[in-house]
Formats: C-alpha cells, sequence, structure tokens
C-alpha cells in the first residue's frame, strides 16, 4: 500500500485543522509549555502526525531546539533535528531518545510510544525540563492514560508529567457545489435533539460531477481535549481506570468528540451519519457512551 502525504497540509495554521478556537487556544498554550508530555491520539489515518507537524510548524526553530524520532520521517522540517528509527542497526525509539538527549534539545517529537521503553525515555524527558510530543493508539483521550498504565508506568508517573492529551478524528466534508438541506433518518433523530439543531440546519451532498457522486469533498478534524490539571491528577493517583478517566473528562465539562463532531454538524459542514462513522466505539458509538454516562 502506498501512503501519500501533502507536504502543504502541515503549512497551514491549527485553525485550519478544523479545530474550534477555544480548543485551538487551549492547544497553543500546551504546546508553548517549557515540559511535560503532550499526547495525540486516534487510530491510523485520524491526523495525528499532521497535527503534530503542523504544532511544530507554530514553534521558532531559530530560538528553540527541536528534535524528532520518527518510523519513518514523513515530512522533511528544515528549522530541526530528525532521526528516522531502524530495528535493523539497533536505532529504536528509545534508543534514538536517549542520544537525542545529549544533545539537550528543548522540544522532541516521537513519532509513537509503542512500548514501555520508549514511554519511559519520554517521561523521564518530560520530568527533566524538555516539551515532549507524541502519539499514540487509543479510542479516545481518556483512555490513553488507562494505556500508559497498560503498558507499566506508574500512575505517579503519569500524573507528574502528562500535561494534556489531545484525541481526534477525520470527517469528510459535504460538498459544497452540492450542498442541499435533507431530512434525518428517524433513527438519528434523538442525537440531533440532543445537540439542539433543528431539522432545517441539516445538509448533505447530492452528489455531483465534482465530488464524483459521492457527496463530500475534503475532510476535517473533529477533537477532544484533556487538560490534566490538579485535580485530574488526584484523580490518576487514586484511580485511572478507563470509566473513572472518562467520568472525570465527562465532569470537567470539555467537548467530546462526538459533541465536537455535532458542531461541525450544526455548522453544515459535515453530516450526522458521518460523525456516528468515526466516533464509533468498542461496537457502541460514543454518543451513546457519553448519553449514558450523563443519565
Amino acid at each position: 500500500m502506498i501512503r501519500v502525504l501533502d507536504s502543504r497540509s502541515i503549512m497551514r495554521g491549527l485553525d485550519q485543522l478544523g479545530m474550534e478556537d477555544g480548543v485551538c487556544a487551549r492547544f497553543e498554550e500546551q504546546i508553548a509549555l517549557p515540559h511535560g508530555v503532550f499526547l495525540v491520539t486516534g487510530p491510523t489515518g485520524s491526523g495525528k502526525s499532521t497535527t503534530l507537524y503542523t504544532a511544530l510548524g507554530q514553534m521558532d526553530g531559530e530560538r528553540l531546539n527541536v528534535s524528532t524520532v520518527e518510523d519513518p520521517v514523513e515530512y522533511e522540517l528544515g528549522f530541526c533535528n530528525q532521526v528516522q528509527v531502524s530495528d535493523v542497526i539497533g536505532l529504536t525509539f528509545a534508543a534514538a531518545l536517549r542520544s537525542l538527549l545529549r544533545q539537550d534539545p528543548d522540544i522532541i517529537m516521537i513519532g509513537e510510544i509503542r512500548d514501555n521503553e520508549t514511554a519511559r525515555v519520554a517521561i523521564q524527558a518530560a520530568l527533566t525540563g524538555h516539551l515532549v510530543l507524541s502519539t499514540l493508539h487509543t479510542n479516545d483521550a481518556a483512555s490513553s492514560i488507562t494505556r500508559l498504565i497498560n503498558i507499566g508506568i506508574d500512575a505517579y508517573l503519569i500524573a507528574a508529567s502528562l500535561n494534556g492529551v489531545l484525541a481526534q478524528r477525520l470527517v469528510r466534508k459535504i460538498c459544497p457545489k452540492c450542498k442541499e438541506s435533507y431530512q434525518v433518518a428517524e433513527k438519528m433523530k434523538r442525537y440531533i435533539d440532543r445537540a439542539g439543531i433543528s431539522a432545517t440546519e441539516l445538509y448533505h451532498g447530492a452528489g455531483c460531477d465534482q465530488c464524483r457522486g459521492s457527496g463530500f469533498a475534503g475532510r476535517l478534524g473533529i477533537y477532544e481535549l484533556l487538560i490534566v490539571d490538579e485535580a485530574f491528577r488526584d484523580m490518576i493517583n487514586k484511580d485511572a481506570s478507563v470509566s473513572n478517566m472518562r467520568r472525570a473528562f465527562i465532569q470537567s465539562k470539555s467537548p467530546s468528540l462526538y459533541d465536537d463532531g455535532l458542531g461541525k454538524v450544526k455548522l453544515g459542514l459535515t453530516t450526522v451519519e458521518e460523525v456516528l462513522r468515526v466516533t464509533e466505539v468498542y461496537g457502541q458509538s460514543e454518543a451513546e457512551v457519553f448519553v449514558e454516562n450523563e443519565v
């Protein structure tokens, strides 16, 4: 399989990735912190690397020492030191990280945290004054904390080093050429009613030559941002189970992936069906997960 990458996608601002103003502002605050770990999570193909590369593009490469460890290097950045791992010669993520730390970087971007050794080195780097950005494969922001514990990281180390987690998905945008209002299916109405979206605010693409009959043209991100504050750190130390972390996230009143997706439905950017398609978790949509927790 060939993966086609467009370097223009990382030359845009964070606001052009689909982040709402509030999420974008808080995300920029996180990547401006002097130390700690910040994670971007989601399945393969959800745009995690693009988000991290775009974040690096916002940084002052002349003032800051920025280094990356990747597998493979997807985009070449002229302002930072990029290392591609190679298991053949023993240059693993952890080994490359240890070498880079001797050069005293300000910011380190790790392509992916896959194992205990990489996670430990990353957390040690964060605790010794470096900002570490990385990706993790989890379904939502809250479960990333449990994932780190499952790969062998102590809860107190996570609480001490983790600044925040951004979970994301990509949804297809409605084609502007054939965009029209439509009646949503009856089974979708409870999601619409919960979001306060009226029937007149629903759109889809009818299909045209421009979009090859699909009704969609282009993609944009939907996001949820978990900020690890002092209250959240206490919860991590007490009980870092997935259910407790999700409950804590709900109590923080931060918009979920589903909430952000419905916000974009209300703006006429995508469809309800598309949001539900990408927020499905364990055979149950995140919409249903959050509805159950709020009851």
